[in-house]
């Protein structure tokens, strides 16, 4: 008895709050510190005595109940009262492996409001800091943003605007050059996340280890050359906000994985860590690829891609959109032209040309282009004779040959004509019936299953055609 006398006077000088039960949730202790929560929070009246009671009567939202169910520790967590802002760590109490019992610390803020404030500042200088470190992008392009003239980049906008609400995975696959990362932040900004940061990182920049202390930065001292603080990771950075990973398909197997356990545990190790990080990031992925092939290939998880491709977007090529290109020359040419300071324009029979040509590089490349003649052009008009020689000699080609710069010989039909056998030219007449039924429902599986249907063919004999 002298023993437990001396611990409650000791329990009862601390200044943290301690709180014990027992295995069926009965308070068999609290100090003093504790008790004075318990008042000032209005959960008990004053003199009450908890001891001997429920502490849920007390507390309904207490958390020691979960370390009795889980016989785990609860570390660490940061909760905020009325009155009070703590942090929590609680412990279950074990006797010969069996949990007996739980056990809660809580250390407050003497000045809970200068510490909240404390805090919020703290999260600015550190967001600053990751800022500069990282160099994180802010999300600067809008829906407003994206020009969208062509019935197909109309209904893209549409359904990207719709999925922008909800707090899904995005996949963007598309060409090199389309806008993939205006969609990105187009998606964030209108999210409910738009107050948060925006994050960029493009996948195939780095070498395994380098992308996998990137996304989730490394303790100290976690490998040779290591900063001696260690580095938070992007994800980290990205917290609350939206994590946005550029040609995610050239991302290492090894790394995959772990980003698939983040997709679904919300967690991860940080290199050379032994504590997970919960975070709550939302995952916008972009490629060029086609990951089906990469799959068939053993280049790309397949759980990954599905856990990706919750909603997937197809942003269509330039040589799909023709009649945005007078738009798109425009707000180049006005951006451009605030650079150089003079005004800048274009003939119409160099428009012409533009739109004669199919663009591989996309608006990536018609920027390039524009760029490249207004530096050319010494009266500030572009005119066919400061374009290059491939796009000003461009000639007027067939729409349907136009769709893909990069077509598979099935998709042309002179492939088609210049067949030798009838076996053939049914093949290839039949690859390029899929083909324009896959254009029109998109590349995802929800996609394909409505192409098959449409097509009257099983989805597994689609994928055995298209294979």
């Amino acid at each position: 008895m002298g023993f437990e006398d001396d611990a409650r006077k000791i329990f009862d000088s601390l200044t943290e709050g301690i709180i014990y039960i027992d295995a069926r949730g009965i308070v068999r202790y609290a100090n003093t510190a504790y008790k004075k929560f318990l008042f000032k929070e209005k959960a008990v009246k004053p003199g009450q005595d908890v001891e001997g009671e429920p502490l849920k009567k007390f507390r309904p939202s207490t958390r020691l109940n979960a370390v009795l169910e889980t016989g785990k520790s609860l570390l660490h967590t940061i909760r905020s009262e009325n009155s009070y802002i703590y942090f929590a760590n609680l412990y279950p109490v074990k006797e010969n492996g069996v949990v007996t019992g739980a056990v809660g610390v809580l250390t407050f803020s003497a000045q809970a409001y200068d510490f909240s404030a404390e805090l919020e500042s703290y999260e600015r200088r550190t967001k600053q800091i990751i800022r500069s470190a990282n160099k994180v992008n802010t999300a600067r392009y809008t829906f407003d943003s994206i020009i969208a003239a062509a019935p197909a980049s109309l209904e893209v906008k549409k359904l990207a605007a719709r999925i922008a609400k909800t707090d899904s995975t995005v996949l963007l696959q598309s060409e090199s050059g389309t806008g993939k990362e205006l969609y990105a932040q187009a998606i964030h900004n209108a999210s409910p996340r738009a107050n948060e940061l925006f994050v960029a990182i493009n996948c195939a920049n780095f070498n395994a280890e380098l992308l996998d202390s990137e996304l989730f930065g490394y303790e100290r001292g976690a490998f040779t050359g290591a900063a001696g603080e260690g580095k938070i990771g992007l994800f980290e950075a990205a917290h609350k906000g939206t994590l946005f990973l550029d040609e995610v398909s050239e991302m290492p197997l090894a790394l995959q994985a772990k980003l698939l356990r983040v997709l679904q545990e919300r967690r991860f190790r940080r290199v050379g860590a032994v504590r997970e990080v919960d975070v709550d990031v939302r995952i916008i992925a972009a490629c060029n690829a086609n990951l089906t092939q990469y799959i068939k290939d053993g280049k790309f998880r397949k759980d990954l891609y599905y856990r990706l491709n919750v909603f997937c977007v197809r942003i269509p090529p330039l040589r799909e959109r023709v009649a945005e290109i007078d738009a798109l020359a425009g707000r180049i040419l006005a951006e451009f032209s605030q650079t150089l300071k003079r005004p800048l324009s274009i003939t119409g029979e160099a428009m012409d040309c533009l739109k004669r040509y199919t663009w591989p590089g996309n608006v990536r490349e018609l920027r390039n282009v524009l760029e490249s003649a207004g530096y050319l052009s010494e009266s500030g008009i572009i005119g066919v004779d400061t374009l290059p020689n491939h796009i000003s000699k461009a000639q007027e080609v067939p729409q349907q040959a136009a769709r893909s710069q990069t077509a598979q010989p099935w998709q042309n039909d002179s492939a088609i004509n210049s067949a030798q056998t009838l076996a053939e030219k049914l093949k290839l007449f039949e690859r390029a019936e899929i083909n324009k039924v896959l254009a029109k429902y998109g590349d995802d599986v929800p996609a394909k299953k409505k192409a098959a249907h449409e097509l009257g063919i099983s989805l597994a004999t689609l994928y055995n055609k298209i294979s």
